[in-house]
């Protein structure tokens, strides 16, 4: 059986998690018209990768306790071309090669993230009502 305070703990990766997709997501956003980056390409859209966090128990048991962020990859899906000949990054038939980044799945991303981190701002809470309540008991 999961203490509270384990199941806290769970919700607290979880909104760690959602807030690092937050972040990520915002620099897609802001890199959606990035056509030179250092490396000399435009900039490729970022995603991060999750996976369940598994612990030890004392009696040697694996159980779930959370998630975590295991690597941020980029998205290999291939650029955009653009025609706009005036653009200093045009090639000789006026392409430009544009960020692979879809400001509308960047949109539902965001608007994905932020609900799920809203959820474990819930289970948190009530976890944290229950704990207060069986504090309560003990004091009547």
């Amino acid at each position: 059986m999961m203490s509270e305070f384990e199941i806290m703990n769970i919700s607290a990766t979880g909104m760690s998690a959602q807030r690092l997709r937050v972040e990520i997501v915002s620099t897609n956003i802001a890199n959606a018209e990035t056509t030179r980056t250092e490396a000399g390409e435009p900039y490729r859209r970022k995603v991060p990768v999750f996976a369940e966090y598994l612990r030890r128990t004392p009696n040697g048991k694996i159980e779930s306790a959370g998630v975590k962020v295991v690597k941020i990859e980029e998205d290999p899906s291939p650029f955009r071309l653009v025609y706009d000949p005036a653009h200093p990054d045009a090639d000789e038939n006026g392409y430009v090669r544009m960020p692979n980044v879809n400001i509308v799945r960047e949109m539902v991303d965001l608007i994905n993230a932020q609900r799920a981190y809203d959820a474990n701002v819930a289970a948190f809470n009530v976890t944290k009502a229950m704990v207060n309540s069986a504090l309560q008991i003990g004091r009547g």
